[in-house]
């Protein structure tokens, strides 16, 4: 079973230090494509490499409803793993909101995972009122949902983004806190890419 770090296609770039450095990938047609990073590790997975997400959802912080993966069906889903206590994810909160206003109107949906907190969300909503933050969360207090993405995300890995394309398949990895730009530039280049020929219902039918 493919699995991200060893996949066939995948671009794994470890960056050192603690503030901006320069990361780049090769796309196969040749084009340089940047994206500027803090600390951790981004993995980019080639199309034809992904494999499905896997079903994860449950209850919405702050809220009387619960959210799923398969609800935003045909957007590009982009999940941060975060906690209230975790000071590089106040660091990159500002900017995740900023790229979900960006991109709300283009088929890109956004979902937090709220682990680590506790059984009160207390802490975790004075969070979100802090920084703004509009999309919705999962409550997820113990970690236990998050074990859905065991083969794809360390435990330990607060915060952690993936990035999941209009087919339900996990596209991008990053380990550590994310930029604007990066993770807009990220998200930009899988949400252009045009789905492959029998995807989605059509395969289904056949």
């Amino acid at each position: 079973m493919r699995r991200l770090g060893i996949v066939a296609g995948m671009l794994v770039v470890l960056v050192a230090g603690c503030s901006d450095g320069q990361v780049t990938r090769e796309a196969s047609e040749g084009q340089e494509i940047g994206y500027i990073e803090g600390d951790g590790t981004v993995s980019m997975i080639a199309p034809e490499d992904r494999d499905p997400a896997p079903e994860f959802g449950g209850p919405i912080l702050g809220e009387d409803d619960e959210f799923y993966l398969s609800d935003a069906e045909g957007d590009v889903i982009v999940v941060n793993v975060w906690g209230s206590w975790c000071p590089p994810c106040r660091k990159e909160a500002p900017d995740l909101q900023a790229v979900h206003e960006e991109m709300a109107d283009e088929g890109v949906q956004f979902l937090g995972v709220n682990t680590r907190d506790g059984q009160s969300e207390t802490a975790a909503l004075a969070f979100e009122e802090e920084f703004g933050i509009t999309y919705p969360s999962i409550v997820d207090p113990h970690g236990e949902r998050l074990l859905a993405f065991r083969d794809t995300l360390p435990p330990a890995a607060i915060p952690s983004t993936l990035v999941i394309d209009r087919e339900g398949r996990i596209a991008a990895r990053v380990l550590g806190p994310i930029g604007q730009n990066s993770l807009q530039d990220m998200v930009a280049d899988i949400a252009s890419e045009t789905p492959r020929e029998g995807s989605g219902d059509d395969a289904a039918d056949t």
